[in-house]
């Protein structure tokens, strides 16, 4: 069984309990259970795993980056102190560039921040819906005030979601980049090579090469094909 957030268990009663008291039609209420709470509950959640994934991720690169050169540098006369120094150095090597990989592949400091900036949206709509301010100051009741509301929350939600496809599609970009840039310089490289040895003709080619090319322009005024 999943462990409760405490955090998320208090908005979810506070919210709750700020629902009771207002003037609201059951949709308009069914609306703000289903939909705002429960994108602010998930987002909550979402942005705190990321969160801890970041931190545990950039902990173990940070530390295993001081604690290694430290084992390299170490100079042990016993043998099975050294072997046990040798293969702890390598394992840490490989935990260090393991965590490295899986942020950098999972970007979870930018999922948490953007998580973050999202709930926090929606939480800012919220407070100011429930006093009747900021947007909605010109509103006399709740009630009135929920369309805007609802709209307000869907551009959110929106918004997050185009955030997330043009992230993917610019990440699935530069992935296409880097692996179109590799195949180039794979086949750039001979190319280079057979330049460089045509830039080593000897002068006696050279003078071959001139006779051949006089027998080619004479053989093509005449009409005739060399083999």
């Amino acid at each position: 069984m999943a462990k409760k957030d405490p955090y998320r268990e208090f908005l979810k009663k506070d919210f709750g309990e700020i629902f009771d008291t207002l003037k609201l039609q059951e949709l308009q209420r069914k609306f703000l259970v289903s939909r705002w709470l429960d994108q602010v509950l998930w987002m909550e959640a979402q942005a705190g795993q990321a969160r801890n994934r970041y931190y545990r991720a950039r902990l173990l690169t940070i530390v295993g980056g001081i604690i290694l050169p430290a084992l390299v540098s170490l100079n042990l006369n016993n043998a099975k102190a050294r072997d046990a120094i040798v293969w702890t150095t390598f394992g840490l090597s490989q935990v260090v560039a393991i965590s490295a990989a899986v942020e950098e592949f999972f970007h979870y400091g930018e999922r948490w921040r953007h998580y973050r900036r999202t709930v926090e949206s929606l939480k800012t709509q919220g407070w100011q819906f429930f006093q009747l301010s900021g947007v909605y100051v010109n509103y006399s009741n709740h009630e009135q005030a929920f369309s805007a509301f609802a709209s307000q929350i869907e551009e959110i939600i929106q918004r997050d979601v185009e955030v997330y496809a043009t992230q993917v599609v610019q990440e699935k970009k530069q992935e296409e980049k880097k692996s179109g840039e590799n195949e180039n310089g794979s086949n750039e490289q001979p190319e280079t090579s057979r330049s460089s040895s045509s830039g080593n003709i000897s002068r006696e080619d050279s003078v071959a090469l001139t006779w051949g090319d006089d027998s080619v322009a004479k053989g093509s005024k005449s009409g005739t094909v060399l083999s």
